[in-house]
């Protein structure tokens, strides 16, 4: 009766004990594929995607740009998802990525990936506009037209003024100086009438 029972349960055990073997392998390379830390970097900005991390442990990721902290040490759980701006460079910046995960370091990461510099675009040329003739505004030191003078010239009439019967002679006193002088004829006249009888009455 020993016989066969012995038989029966080394077979079982053998059986038994590769099941369990092939459980802890499985067991022990799940974790190891589970943890996936991807991250990127570009000339503006760095993108992290941490996905099935054991969310019952504590895990930080932290990351820093030329020795700088850009992303202080940060706790998060089965998964963490950002996307932070890189400050403005000239030059390449080194961003360095570390990652602890809380249930083992085989599971943490430590890396460094290079920012490139953003491509410049070219400043557009203005097409140059004809400049506007502006229209001169009168100033005050620039004179006014005068219509003054326009209105000012004396119209010419036909009618002699004084100033011209002065310079012909014509003026009040004429008619005086007309009557003495034939007061002086009329006496002249019988002066010379006198005389002449005298002279006859002498032969």
């Amino acid at each position: 009766m020993n016989g066969p029972t012995r038989a029966w349960r080394r077979p079982g055990f053998l059986i038994s004990s590769a099941v369990a073997g092939v459980a802890a392998v499985g067991l022990c390379t799940v974790p190891a594929s589970a943890h996936t830390p991807n991250w990127s970097v570009d000339c503006s900005q760095v993108t992290v995607d941490l996905t099935a991390y054991n969310g019952h442990v504590t895990n930080t990721v932290t990351i820093s740009v030329d020795g700088k902290d850009l992303l202080s040490a940060k706790t998060f759980g089965a998964d963490f998802h950002d996307t932070i701006k890189l400050p403005a460079h000239t030059s390449e910046l080194p961003v360095h990525l570390v990652v602890k995960a809380g249930d083992g370091d085989q599971y943490s990461k430590d890396d460094t990936k290079t920012a490139p510099v953003c491509a410049s675009t070219p400043p557009t040329t203005p097409t140059p506009s004809k400049p506007s003739t502006p229209t001169a505004a009168p100033t005050s030191e620039s004179p006014a037209p005068s219509t003054s003078s326009a209105s000012a010239a004396p119209v010419p009439s036909s009618k002699p003024s004084p100033a011209d019967l002065a310079e012909t002679g014509s003026s009040s006193s004429t008619p005086i100086i007309a009557g003495a002088a034939a007061v002086v004829v009329v006496a002249g006249g019988g002066i010379l009438l006198a005389t002449r009888r005298r002279a006859a009455a002498r032969r």
